[in-house]
């Protein structure tokens, strides 16, 4: 859906960001919200008339989580929770409770990765419940994977949650593109091979300390084509590896 702002070229641009404020949090945390009847078969709760599972044990869900995720933001109740803003009249000024952001990432994870279909079977008029049905299947993973997604281009935030149920970190003007993608996955030396391939998945981690580390394995492997062959010394192995690559391409 695109609103009349959009379609007339007259709407404000949000600015991309990596930081994700509390009022970010809170938004992509309900989006995990909705999706806890969906962790049930995880922990069900049970009916206490016996009659099946009537949503997921919350209690039991949260004790995982304490290990699980440990630095995972949790209320006074111990509780996972959204992160508070409040006044202190102490400092004049508006004060934050304090939270790790990257922990929520680790968390929308957790669902997507855990989130399996359910249907109702029923409602219980007693307890005011429904009952559930829990599936095997994991489409609606789709759902919550579009949902998180949309939340995060709403607000400006320059991650994604990718197919493979991990989150990624969006780098605007990257110089990875999907032809070096294309070459890495056709080198023939395993070794430099794979510290390419985890250098590309580390630079697409949220966490900014991923960066340096991509940087690491990329000089790693650089490293290692220094004696690709064995018959030459390093600088020798370098050069006869960037005149196969460059294949009669000359020096600009």
């Amino acid at each position: 859906m695109t609103y009349y702002t959009e379609r007339n070229g007259t709407r404000r641009q949000t600015a991309g960001t990596y930081e994700v404020s509390i009022d970010r949090y809170s938004l992509l945390f309900s989006c995990c919200e909705k999706y806890y009847d969906n962790l049930a078969w995880l922990y069900p709760e049970r009916c206490p008339d016996g009659q099946g599972c009537c949503g997921v044990d919350w209690e039991k869900l949260n004790y995982r989580l304490r290990y699980e995720i440990p630095d995972l933001y949790r209320g006074l109740s111990g509780f996972v929770a959204v992160p508070s803003k409040r006044w202190s009249v102490f400092d004049e000024g508006e004060r934050s409770d304090a939270y790790n952001q990257y922990a929520l990432f680790d968390f929308i994870e957790f669902v997507a990765k855990n989130c399996r279909d359910v249907s109702i079977a029923g409602y219980h008029d007693y307890f005011e419940h429904d009952h559930m049905r829990l599936l095997k299947s994991d489409m609606v993973w789709l759902e919550f994977q579009a949902e998180i997604n949309d939340t995060l281009a709403i607000t400006g935030l320059l991650y994604r949650l990718a197919d493979n149920k991990q989150g990624e970190r969006i780098v605007e003007n990257t110089p990875l593109t999907p032809f070096i993608e294309q070459l890495v996955s056709g080198i023939k030396e395993q070794g430099a091979a794979q510290l390419l391939q985890e250098a590309i998945a580390l630079h697409r981690e949220p966490s900014p300390t991923a960066a340096r580390d991509a940087a690491e394995k990329i000089w790693d492997a650089f490293e290692r084509l220094k004696s690709y062959y064995s018959s030459l010394d390093k600088r020798r192995s370098v050069e006869k590896v960037v005149r196969d690559t460059a294949n009669g391409t000359p020096e600009s």
